[in-house]
């Protein structure tokens, strides 16, 4: 083949190249990292990419996203946070509280926007929350304060309730401090907290088989992806054994939960994206105040009641924001 054919045959076949290895070189390229699974998190990456949208950053356009996700599987962040390192992506968006932390202690450099469920204090991520400080930054749901709010909500709806149990995967590494608020709430309600574990299918199957035999007579589900992929497998098991349950997103309500309270996940995913955005613009991670939820959502899933046999009262019923029939 003459020279000038191979040029011409080369330059017609970089057009055909995948977008992801052109954008390497000109376009820039973001991690994603995730604690659950595409399927589940579907709609929130989806409000991630708004997020970047609003600061003018669209997907395949101007922007390239390599997703990342374990898959509720922590042991794989390393080795996935590694790849990204080596596909070297400018940014990383560690969403779920888990890969906040393994990001922040394997990439000390990279900018790094985290959407956590917990006190990013607590958690080593930030040195405050008004100034981050290093190269972290992002949206923080605070969900240990809700904790009393969710048991208020409960003892509310179930007042002759004396017994309730918590259910928290060990793995997390918020398990501690979960199960520490949840223990104090209900003892401010004059509640006996029965402390679950689970971060297996069997022991999730198991924990609900004991709660029954503790004759606990609600259950609140803790944060954490392990829990939040399996939505529909808890509403489920909570139906089938006849137990209340408390949830932290409304997601659970909208698969059969009975009632759940917290802050919007879609929009904690949607400012992590602005934020993402913001960096990518040339603002520091250090100067960029954590993101605290100003939106909060009280879900009723009034199928589910009348199938446990429960009548909500009117004043749970009159502050939620949505009541499902």
């Amino acid at each position: 083949m003459r020279r000038r054919d191979f040029i011409r045959v080369i330059a017609g076949s970089a057009s055909a190249w995948p977008l992801a290895v052109r954008a390497q070189q000109a376009i820039p390229v973001i991690g994603f990292l995730n604690g659950g699974s595409p399927e589940a998190f579907a709609r929130f990456a989806a409000a991630f990419r708004q997020g970047l949208s609003e600061m003018g950053f669209i997907e395949h356009q101007n922007i390239v996203i390599e997703y990342r996700w374990a898959e509720s599987q922590y042991e794989r962040f390393p080795a996935l946070i590694a790849d990204l390192l080596q596909r070297q992506v400018i940014i990383i968006a560690a969403t779920t509280t888990p890969a906040a932390v393994a990001a922040r202690a394997a990439a000390t450099t990279i900018p790094i926007v985290f959407e956590v469920a917990g006190d990013p204090i607590t958690l080593g991520l930030v040195a405050s929350l008004n100034r981050p400080g290093h190269n972290v930054t992002g949206v923080t749901q605070l969900s240990s304060e809700l904790v009393s709010k969710r048991m208020g909500l409960l003892h509310d709806l179930l007042p002759a309730t004396t017994i309730v149990a918590s259910l928290v995967n060990p793995t997390d590494p918020r398990a501690e401090s979960q199960t520490n608020e949840m223990q104090k709430a209900a003892g401010a309600f004059g509640l006996q907290m029965h402390v679950l574990k689970a971060s297996t299918d069997g022991e999730l199957n198991k924990a609900f088989v004991d709660l029954v035999q503790l004759r606990a007579g609600a259950v609140i589900v803790g944060t954490g992806e392990f829990f939040n992929v399996r939505r529909k497998q808890i509403a489920a098991l909570a139906a089938r054994h006849g137990v209340p349950a408390m949830y932290n997103y409304r997601d659970f309500a909208d698969v059969g939960g009975l009632i759940s309270y917290g802050p919007s996940l879609t929009d904690a995913y949607r400012q992590t994206g602005i934020y993402t955005g913001r960096i990518l613009k040339g603002e520091k991670p250090a100067n960029l105040p954590v993101v605290r939820p100003t939106k909060f959502e009280l879900v009723i899933n009034l199928k589910t009641a009348k199938a446990l046999g429960l009548t909500v009262p009117s004043g749970v019923l009159s502050i939620a924001d949505e009541v499902i029939e």
